[in-house]
């Protein structure tokens, strides 16, 4: 069973499409401290304010991120290990999570911040499928068209440059300081996160010690 944290700005490359990551890694999508904190359909009593915190371009109270996420690994359905995206972003948090699971590893993609800003905000979504893209990585086949459905492409709502710059103040002032407890234990795996994916991947899996993914 291997367990990480996966960490970096938001538009370092964190979440792929699930099937993207190759074994033995396990990503558990729910497991994100601004996803859903079960596999119920009903809507969570504290998702309204996740969601007003994320369009606003601010994080989650620290709070409500480490009741969700320890809510959601209590539920103990990740016999074969997870990968936890999103959590932990500040020293409170970082402690609590080393008191209570142990960890394999934190994986941390380093993108410069003008990257980031760069796909972020070449974002679009389907407003019909819900289909993403990446005018840098995943350009339709006609502008502004999906591929799949032929619905409008559309900016996220908070992909604004105003939000951007306020995730990364967030994340050099909050996140990047938790690092130092994760360096304490030597744990802490740095990746070069600026090259296609399956180079990122490769890099990845040379750091964790693992086997190199397949083609």
């Amino acid at each position: 069973m291997r367990k990480y944290i996966i960490m970096g700005v938001r538009g370092s490359g964190k979440a792929p499409r699930p099937s993207s990551w190759p074994k033995p890694m396990t990503w558990n999508t729910s497991a994100s401290a601004t996803s859903s904190a079960g596999t119920s359909s009903t809507t969570p009593s504290w998702a309204p304010r996740s969601e007003r915190s994320v369009a606003a371009g601010e994080l989650v109270s620290d709070d409500l991120v480490a009741s969700v996420v320890q809510r959601r690994l209590d539920e103990h359905d990740w016999n074969f290990g997870f990968i936890i995206d999103g959590f932990p972003r500040n020293r409170p948090q970082a402690r609590f999570f080393l008191e209570t699971y142990d960890l394999d590893a934190v994986i941390l993609l380093e993108v410069p911040d003008q990257l980031v800003t760069e796909r972020i905000l070449s974002r679009r979504l389907c407003s019909r499928c819900g289909v993403d893209y990446n005018l840098i990585f995943h350009r339709p086949a006609m502008t502004g068209v999906c591929d799949v459905c032929g619905g409008r492409l559309v900016a996220r709502a908070d992909d604004t440059p105003e939000a951007v710059q306020g995730r990364l103040r967030d994340y050099h002032d909050k996140t990047r300081p938790v690092l130092e407890l994760f360096r304490a234990k030597e744990v802490v795996a740095a990746v070069d996160a600026t090259g296609p994916v399956a180079q990122v991947q490769a890099a990845i899996h040379d750091q964790l010690g693992l086997e190199p993914p397949s083609a």
